[in-house]
Order: structure tokens, then sequence, then C-alpha cells
């Protein structure tokens, strides 16, 4: 597996994801970019999917063995700083059940530079819980 490759089409296809998030759905771009998006989570999970379902799969057994897998593209943010970068928030990622935070709101984030899964609960906790 390229790492570089893997987290290049990571930052593209969240950038895409920004993008259509700025527009409304009058603007006369949006159904491009939507479709734009769709193509690039396509061949993103084309190109990455195995692996990266693979990866979810342990971190899912370690972490949250109770929450099913979803396709990589679900665990992506909405956007990413000028750096290229994730503000973490607490509403971001895929919602599971993380067995050391019982009872608590906990999610899986998939985020570039460099590629890793963030678990985030509540305001306060952000664990890196796989690097590439």
């Amino acid at each position: 597996m390229n790492i570089q490759e893997l987290n290049t089409a990571l930052v593209t296809l969240i950038r895409k994801k920004q993008e259509l998030g700025q527009l409304s759905y009058n603007d006369a771009r949006y159904d491009d970019v939507e479709e734009e998006l769709h193509d690039l989570e396509d061949e993103f999970n084309d190109n990455f999917g195995e692996y990266l379902e693979e990866v979810l799969g342990d971190v899912h057994e370690r972490i949250c063995p109770d929450t099913d897998v979803l396709l990589p593209t679900a665990y992506l943010p909405e956007a990413l700083d000028a750096q290229g970068q994730v503000d973490l928030t607490n509403k971001q990622g895929v919602w599971v059940e993380a067995d050391a935070y019982p009872n608590k709101e906990a999610r899986l984030l998939l985020v570039p530079n460099p590629t890793r899964l963030i678990l985030s609960v509540g305001k306060n906790v952000r664990e890196e819980v796989w690097k590439a």
C-alpha cells in the first residue's frame, strides 16, 4: 500500500466534500460538484477500500466490537483547514459504541496528514487508534 497515495487521495476527497458543503442546492455547480465527489468516493473505495476495510475491521474489533464496519468514506471529516488538518469536533465521523467509554458518544474518524484513525469521545478525548 502506497501510504502517500492514500493520503493524497484522502485530502482530495475531503476537499471536494468541503467544496460541496459550501454550495447551496440552488448553485448551478452543485450537481457537477456532487457528481465529482461521488466519482472520487468510488475511486477511493476501489483503490483503498479493501486495505482500509481490513484496518477498520481490526480497529472495530479492538475498540468497538458491537458496531458494524462501514465503507471507509463514511469515516471522513467534513473539511480540512488551510494546513490540511481536521478541526476535530464531536459530530464528525462514524458513531461507535466504544467499550472503553460506555454510555458516551464516541466517533471514529479517518483523517489525513498523516493518515490515521482518531477515536473522538465528547469534547475532550481524541485518541489515535491507528496510523498508516
